[in-house]
């Protein structure tokens, strides 16, 4: 609740013009917000505590048990959690900021800022991106990773189905280069994505090292979450080890049920790099399904291997698991499954994952696929790693769940209903946590002099609506989300602020 206290520093300015008698009574306004009465949740994994935070120029200046004052705009939290506001450091949200600047699909998760660039890509180049929002700013924050498949397509073009030679590596770091110095926080990579899926180890190494003599950070999709899951692990721990930069996987899972289980030794394996002095760390979405092309079920590309295809359907993902989000030849197989499709047209789910993979390629026209095979252990298992963030890999009113409810999924599902978190640790895994991985200072935590990007919520009523079969749902629970100290979401709908800015390494 919003209220206005004025105390003995009330002021009436008498404003006399040209002499005259009459005069003019101005209110002077308030220069801070103060919200009051709330349950601090610091961001660093300490419990709660009772209290109060004053606001100034998008600032935290003060927290603690505080007394209004006649500069003051005050907010009533009436006990409810006030926590830093969430980052998202694996998002495709800033895809429609120009015709969204205020999506309800982030801001009900109570995120404020978003991370772009991740896989390898952005919709456009980081310079055009930057430029974009800062003309036409959103509600929330945006921070981008230098997007390797972006330069492998700008230095090779349709020659990309091979080794990149030194000249086009160098080409490549010299785009790196210039997105470095406009503030991006490291390098993004998909490999296991056209055109990356062609380039080597060394290709990445080199990249990698022109982020890190800038301070950049590495952050990859790898190159197999399936079938070579570990040899893509230890090419992820390599391009670290070489390039000495701190280093994070994309979307952490095993998508492969001959995998389900072996969680625990992936995080072993992953605590024993950071054992050797490499700085290693995981985002994860709180989901049992994967978001991509009919394409990633053939590691390979060989559209013809018929014994590919029936491997993909019986060992990667099953038909009844496999769920068309877009399909531009027949848009009515959205939100059908494989093996659905296949009994409409009356063939096998090979001859018809077949016939789908080459109708869209010949053509070019658009498709895509969620997959429905990561198992909850291992979700879990990941989410409790220590140094694993939380985060969505969803875009706006997006065809996957996760772009409408990943981050309160976290808070009702896995720590209200399930235990597997604390709620202290849990917005740990979506603030300070994610601030440290991603480089971010002065962001993540309720401190004195740290930006003022707040989310207001509920821990008991906190909950995700949005389902595979209905995806187009937003959370609800969140009161209020402010962006440097100016509010940008109450009660269910987005405010007309837009305080958002471009965030680049150390800010």
């Amino acid at each position: 609740m919003l209220s206005r206290k004025f105390g003995k520093g009330f002021i009436w300015v008498l404003i006399f013009i040209g002499g005259c008698a009459t005069s003019e009574k101005v209110l002077t306004l308030p220069s801070s917000l103060l919200i009051e009465n709330a349950l601090l949740y610091d961001g660093k994994g300490s419990l709660p505590v009772k209290g109060d935070i004053r606001i100034e120029a998008g600032l935290i200046v003060e927290l603690g048990e505080l007394t209004a004052t006649s500069r003051d705009e005050v907010w009533n939290a009436n006990g409810l959690a006030l926590a830093p506001g969430f980052i998202d450091p694996h998002s495709h949200h800033e895809a429609k900021f120009n015709e969204n600047s205020a999506p309800a699909s982030a801001l009900a998760q109570g995120i404020t800022t978003v991370v772009a660039g991740l896989d390898g890509s952005t919709s456009m180049p980081i310079k055009a991106l930057f430029r974009q929002f800062n003309e036409n700013p959103a509600a929330i924050n945006l921070a981008a990773f230098g997007p390797h498949n972006n330069y492998r397509n700008l230095v090779m073009g349709e020659d990309f189905r091979r080794i990149a030679t030194t000249k086009e590596i160098i080409e490549m770091a010299n785009l790196l280069d210039v997105d470095l110095k406009l503030g991006v926080l490291g390098l993004s990579t998909g490999v296991e994505y056209e055109p990356a899926l062609y380039g080597n180890t060394n290709e990445l190494i080199a990249l990698a090292k022109v982020a890190a003599q800038a301070g950049g950070r590495y952050s990859s999709h790898i190159r197999s979450e399936d079938i070579r899951f570990y040899e893509a692990l230890d090419e992820f721990l390599t391009v670290a080890r070489e390039a000495k930069i701190p280093a994070n996987i994309s979307h952490i899972k095993l998508a492969m049920a001959t995998l389900w289980g072996q969680g625990n030794k992936v995080l072993e394996l992953l605590e024993k790099a950071r054992a050797e002095g490499l700085d290693i760390t995981a985002d994860i979405y709180p989901y049992d399904g994967w978001q991509s092309t009919l394409q990633i079920l053939l590691p390979k590309r060989d559209l013809d291997d018929r014994k590919a295809y029936e491997f993909a359907l019986k060992s990667i993902a099953l038909p009844g698991t496999i769920i068309m989000t877009a399909y531009e030849p027949e848009p009515t197989y959205v939100g059908k499954t494989l093996a659905e499709i296949a009994d409409i047209e009356g063939i096998s789910p090979v001859d018809m994952l077949m016939k789908m993979v080459k109708v869209t390629t010949k053509e070019q026209m658009r498709e895509g696929i969620i997959g429905r095979n990561i198992g909850e252990e291992d979700i879990q298992n990941f989410m409790k790693w220590p140094f694993t963030s939380i985060s969505s890999d969803g875009a706006t009113d997006d065809r996957h769940p996760r772009g409408q409810g990943a981050f309160p999924r976290v808070l009702a599902r896995y720590v209200r209903e399930k235990g597997v978190l604390s709620l202290p640790e849990a917005i740990r895994k979506m603030t300070s946590l994610t601030a440290q991985s991603l480089g971010l200072s002065g962001r993540g935590s309720l401190e004195p002099g740290f930006a003022a990007d707040l989310v207001l919520f509920s821990p008991e009523t906190i909950v995700d609506h949005a389902t595979f079969a209905d995806p187009i749902q937003y959370s609800t629970g969140i009161s209020a989300v402010w962006v440097a100290g100016e509010l940008v979401w109450k009660d269910g709908k987005a405010t007309a602020n837009r305080p958002g800015k471009v965030l680049g390494r150390g800010h």
